[in-house]
């Protein structure tokens, strides 16, 4: 019988693909769900505590709540009211609602992507501004729960969107990959 490596069928999903939206919840009725300006990256950490516990009758028990933290880090765009949007709500304690979003995934419906829903309170908020560099939030959303899979709507504009990544106006370096 003839083995295949699927791998060299696989392809990867560039990072830039994968992109969040956010709201208010007590916002849903009032606008859409919007993403960060120069979103540079994003993380979605799943972990799960496997310490065991012995129970009164002698069984043990696993606990397994799964612990669910996003954090995106954009770099601060002039104008841009949302980070700052982000950290009053924190300072309020209102929940946000968030979308992991894979833009390499289309649904079965038309402008409709793959991804998760998420409901979540803004744990931490963090501006960097060092006098080199352009300052830097970045924001850290505990789950609650463990989020829906589902079909995302994303606009025409918000794709092409995705499409590009911050570069900065400096001459680039040589790829040494491509010999470029």
């Amino acid at each position: 019988m003839m083995k295949l490596n699927l791998q060299l069928f696989a392809e990867t999903v560039p990072g830039k693909k994968i992109i969040y939206k956010f709201r208010l919840l007590e916002d849903a009725e009032k606008e859409a769900a919007w993403t960060i300006a120069f979103s540079e990256e994003n993380e979605n950490d799943i972990s799960v505590d496997a310490d065991s516990t012995a129970t009164k009758d002698g069984s043990v028990r696993t606990p397994s709540v799964p612990e669910i933290e996003i954090t995106a880090t954009a770099l601060l765009a002039k104008g841009d009211d949302k980070i700052t949007k982000i950290k009053n709500a924190m300072l309020k304690n209102k929940l946000f609602e968030i979308w992991e979003i894979n833009l390499e995934e289309q649904a079965k419906t038309a402008g409709k992507y793959k991804g998760t829903y998420y409901q979540g309170y803004c744990t931490k908020w963090d501006l960097s501004s060092s006098a080199e560099d352009i300052a830097e939030a970045e924001l850290t959303f505990g789950v609650n729960g463990i989020g829906a899979d589902g079909e995302c709507t994303v606009t025409d504009d918000e794709v092409e969107e995705a499409s590009y990544v911050f570069t900065d106006t400096v001459k680039k370096e040589p790829d040494n990959k491509t010999g470029n």
